[in-house]
Order: C-alpha cells, then sequence, then structure tokens
C-alpha cells in the first residue's frame, strides 16, 4: 500500500494528550495542508486560528461550559457543569476553522480543511481530534466575543475545530473495520 494510503487507513482520534507541544515549524506544516485543501471556486474565504497558549485554551474551554451551562439540552448543562469536563481533551494546541457563512460552500471548504489538517499531523506522528462544541456555539455572545478577541474574524462561523498533540505511550487505538454495507459501486 502506498503511503497515502497508508496514512489515511491508519490515522484516528484521540482524546487523550501528553502535555508535549506540536513544533511550531510543524504547526505551519499543517497550517499550510489545510490552506491548500479544495475549496468552492478556490476563493479562500477560510481562516485558520491555531492557539497554543495553556491560559487561553482554559478560557475557552470556560466559555463552552458557560454556554452549554445555558442550554435546555440535560446533557449539555451537565457538561457545563462539570469541573472535569475539556471540550479539546487537554489537547496543547486547538486549530480553529471558520468562514464566511455567506459562502454556500463554506462548510465544505471547512471540512476538507479539516480532513487536510488530521492527514498532515498523522503524517508527522502528531495526534488529533475533529472538535465540534465551539462550532455549535460561535453564535453565543460570550463565545462569540472570545473568538473575535483572539483572531476569529468578526463575519466568520466556526465550522470546527482540531484539537493536536502527543498521544500517551499507552493509548488504546481501536481497530476500524468496514462497516458491510458502506460502499456501493455502480458500473
Amino acid at each position: 500500500m502506498n503511503e497515502v494510503l497508508q496514512n489515511i487507513k491508519t490515522r484516528h482520534s484521540t482524546r487523550a494528550y501528553t502535555d508535549r507541544q506540536v513544533s511550531l515549524e510543524d504547526l505551519k506544516r499543517i497550517l499550510e495542508a489545510a490552506a491548500s485543501a479544495p475549496n468552492g471556486m478556490h476563493l479562500e474565504t477560510w481562516h485558520f486560528t491555531a492557539i497554543r497558549n495553556k491560559d487561553v485554551l482554559a478560557e475557552l474551554n470556560e466559555k463552552v461550559k458557560g454556554a452549554f451551562a445555558k442550554s435546555e439540552e440535560p446533557r449539555y448543562r451537565e457538561r457545563g457543569n462539570s469541573k472535569t469536563y475539556c471540550c479539546y481533551y487537554h489537547a496543547p494546541t486547538l486549530v480553529v476553522v471558520s468562514n464566511e457563512p455567506t459562502q454556500w460552500w463554506a462548510t465544505m471548504d471547512c471540512a476538507c480543511a479539516l480532513e487536510n489538517i488530521f492527514l498532515a499531523a498523522h503524517s508527522l506522528g502528531i495526534s488529533s481530534c475533529w472538535i465540534n462544541q465551539v462550532g455549535q456555539l460561535c453564535d453565543d455572545p460570550d463565545m462569540r466575543a472570545f473568538l473575535t478577541r483572539i483572531g476569529v474574524p468578526e463575519n466568520h462561523k466556526v465550522y470546527g475545530c482540531a484539537a493536536l498533540g502527543y498521544a500517551p505511550a499507552d493509548a488504546v487505538v481501536k481497530e476500524k473495520k468496514l462497516k458491510e454495507g458502506t460502499i456501493t459501486i455502480v458500473e
């Protein structure tokens, strides 16, 4: 199997991280890969905000918890009131992927960029996980003010985030199995 297909097949989500930070050089490579993803009409209306500061990440988590605490949904309220909940699994780096919501292809562009982030990270030995909560809550006034303050363009919606870091040596990796009936080939 070639390297690209091997990288795709072996990439997996990680939900526990060590404190080891992703090097700035590797982060730049990952962000360049993100910006190389396919995008509608090649307009590149997306934006990537990488957070490596522990205090800023902790503040982000508090904004997520604060928004969840106001939710009508019991499971979100539970997360919002939890002392241990961390939306980014304590990864040392989080990349926020945003786009202009007026572009009908914004969601697809960001999904392609996030997949490039995950594949580039994996190729460099860096673990990752897709994080939805920030996008889900980006219209909450406190969250929106925080996002704008850290550099997410004010006219952007967050479509997803990528937690990046290194998995502990004893991390369990689930075996991937192709679910029967997933693929149909029409000839």
